[in-house]
């Protein structure tokens, strides 16, 4: 293959007429290497040296290369630790731009940059060769992935049940899947589990990280493995494992079509805050060996040391302008040729961070709300860190959503049955207008959850009231303390119908506030089917059946129960409220108004009594439009009451002009709930019920 200078732009493997064309970014590289394998990616049989640069972009082309080809880069520079340098030409590094990786990391010494047997441990310098343990990007050319048909869906934010779930452990378990599909792309769009997410009503897939990642090697000495893949090292690359036996990268496309087809929305759960590359004493992948003083942040005053407002030992340097340039590139690629509907930002606090704190107008925030691409797909971040002033809820631009923990804690603690919560618990019902109403932001702004990928699952959180990590092996230290959770009287699983008829209670009170709250429920996967994690709060680690999803051990009934809410929330627009609803007096405009037991509105004595745990709230709406403005004939309501206290109470049903007729829709009682002559209910304890009533003109 000939070799020619080439061009800088596009960055990555570029596939051309007459060719491939090769182009890196280093501002402080000396010199860099472009390393050519045979097909089994463990012969290096070529080195190319690249002597064009460009604007601190090394480049050259290859004629008569094709796709399919096998290479990486090695990266000459000085090894000087302390002033942020961490150049040896003995180590394989990936391409940042890789669209696929090939062949498995085999953890080794040589992986690292230094001996990490020497006494100075960083500052030493290792020569072994890197290669043979490092797997290899292959050229791709993508321009056939986009033949795949995508139909377009744009269902708005305000509209979507959001599902968080795991492409390998959604369906390594499921008896009609495919065993060379289980635990893969194709796996997640066959039959069985598409189907099964539409008779839910799902309407978005929040994948946890699918960009190709590594096991962190402390995982590795203890047999365990990165399972939720919060590790990424390839922000181009579909994970390799997730791939069947193809391994096409068109598979993963051809899955959002799929699901499309089916309604449903894909939201990819994206790492740009760390990398696998760890601390100072990590391993050399990419990044640190391509130029780490540009790709992470340094300490100013020793560079040796990265700063670590993740936890994870690195912090992805989105301040410097070609960094961002790799992010933004690698956004836009996932959504033009890989189809996908939106992300969720891993702790993105870090991404808004400049020199001085965290900041809304930041480089990022700027570049991704112009972007004439991603300004139109869904943006939600996880709005904290642990770095300064990392937590951040309600203070992200307008374009994004944030998960909020607010609304989890609150739910939790609330229907635990603790005291003082009710002005708490409605404003988080409300849509959490005093975190997202300051900058013109709607309820959509508000990502509602009561459990996440990260802590108990839902029916953990009613059957234990301490964590289980043990199999983590890290002596139960890992994990949250405080799950806001309660067992009810025994820890773990029982066999006492009491204990189990509350928890199944409390379960579908849980999910229905969820589902009727304003702003936008997710869910995570297997909450709607009482899936448990054995008390784990951290299953980072368990990629086995703890953290998959068990087929077989499914509670139906909590999946009809589900279903029927998310039935629910799309038949009744004012669940959905565009905006925030501040005049509950409005009589045919969309509405929210709280009222006591008695039937009588909320005031300032009955929101200060510290110990009612009981209150009902009324939401009305137009039945074919959300938005202000409602036809008095088509407007309906909606009648919540609720009870979280230990006892029975009985509620009067609230008076309005126009709405009287009110029938039960739903409830989480044993049994069928009665009115009576006086418009009283009993509400057992823990429990609610859901009543519905449709505009009578008077006579």
């Amino acid at each position: 293959m000939g070799i020619s200078s080439g061009y800088p732009y596009p960055l990555g493997a570029t596939v051309d007429n007459s060719g491939v064309n090769f182009s890196l970014f280093s501002a402080h590289a000396t010199k860099v290497v472009l390393c050519i394998f045979d097909a089994t990616g463990e012969i290096e049989v070529a080195q190319y040296i690249m002597t064009e640069k460009t604007r601190q972009i090394w480049h050259c082309h290859l004629a008569n290369a094709q796709a399919g080809l096998l290479y990486g880069y090695r990266v000459f520079g000085p090894y000087q630790p302390q002033l942020g340098h961490r150049f040896n030409h003995h180590k394989l590094l990936l391409d940042p731009y890789a669209k696929k990786l090939v062949g498995e990391l085999k953890y080794h010494p040589a992986v690292y940059g230094y001996d990490i047997n020497a006494l100075d441990e960083d500052l030493s310098f290792d020569t072994q060769d890197s290669a043979p343990y490092l797997p290899k990007a292959q050229v791709i050319d993508y321009e056939f992935v986009k033949d795949i048909p995508i139909v377009p869906l744009n269902i708005s934010l305000a509209r979507s049940i959001i599902y968080e779930t795991h492409v390998k452990g959604f369906t390594q378990q499921h008896p009609q899947v495919d065993a060379t599909k289980k635990g893969t792309f194709a796996g997640l769009a066959s039959k069985p589990i598409v189907d099964y997410l539409q008779n839910v009503g799902i309407t978005s897939v929040e994948l946890l990280p699918v960009h190709g990642f590594f096991d962190e090697p402390f995982l590795i000495e203890k047999d365990l493995n990165n399972y939720w893949g919060y590790n990424s090292i390839a922000f181009m690359a579909p994970h390799s494992a997730y791939l069947s036996d193809e391994g096409d990268i068109a598979e993963f496309r051809q899955m959002v079509s799929t699901l499309h087809a089916a309604g449903i929305e894909v939201i990819l759960d994206v790492v740009f805050n760390h990398t696998a590359e760890g601390n100072h004493l990590g391993p050399t992948y990419s990044f640190r060996g391509i130029d780490n003083a540009s790709y992470y942040r340094l300490l100013p005053n020793d560079k040796r040391f990265n700063i670590n407002d993740t936890g994870c030992g690195n912090t992805f340097n989105l301040n410097h302008p070609q960094v961002l340039m790799l992010v933004m590139d690698s956004l836009r690629y996932w959504v033009e040729i890989m189809g996908v509907d939106g992300f969720r930002f891993d702790l993105a606090s870090c991404l808004g961070r400049e020199a001085y704190g965290f900041d809304p107008g930041s480089g990022f925030f700027d570049a991704i709300t112009q972007d004439p691409v991603l300004c139109k797909v869904k943006l939600i971040a996880e709005p904290w860190d642990i770095g300064p002033g990392g937590y951040q809820l309600g203070n992200y631009p307008v374009a994004f959503s944030e998960w909020n923990d607010r609304y989890r804690d609150a739910m939790r603690r609330f229907w635990r049955g603790d005291s003082g919560l009710l002005p708490e618990f409605a404003k988080r019902f409300h849509g959490s207008s005093d975190f997202f109403e300051h900058n013109g932001r709607g309820p959509a702004a508000s990502i509602n959850f009561i459990t996440s990928h990260d802590g108990f699952s839902l029916h953990d959180l009613v059957s234990y009231n301490d964590r289980h990590n043990l199999a983590n092996g890290e002596d139960n230290r890992d994990g949250h303390q405080e799950n806001c959770s309660y067992n009810y009287g025994i820890e773990g699983e029982s066999a006492d119908e009491a204990i189990n008829a509350i928890r199944s209670r409390q379960k579908r009170n849980l999910l229905t506030c969820l589902l009727l709250s304003q702003g936008v429920p997710m869910l995570l996967a297997g909450d709607e089917s009482s899936q448990t994690q054995q008390g784990n709060n951290n299953a980072y680690c368990q990629d086995n059946p703890i953290g998959w999803f068990d087929w077989e051990q499914i509670d139906w009934s909590l999946v009809n129960f589900t279903a029927q809410l998310i039935s629910l929330r799309k038949r009744f627009p004012m669940l959905c409220h565009q905006a925030f609803i501040h005049k509950p007096e409005a009589l045919f405009d969309n509405g929210l108004a709280w009222f006591n037991r008695q039937g009588e509105v909320m005031n300032k004595s009955n929101w200060c009594e510290h110990h009612t745990r009981t209150l009902s709230v009324i939401l009305t709406g137009n039945l074919a439009d959300a938005d202000i403005g409602a036809v008095a004939e088509s407007t309906e309501a909606l009648l919540l009451m609720i009870n979280v206290d230990e006892l029975p109470h009985q509620f009067t049903l609230p008076q309005l002009p126009h709405f009287r007729h009110w029938h039960c829709l739903l409830h989480t009682q044993e049994s069928e709930p009665e009115v009576d002559a006086n418009k009283q209910v009993n509400v057992i304890s823990r429990s609610l019920m859901l009543f519905h009533t449709e505009f009578t003109r008077s006579h």
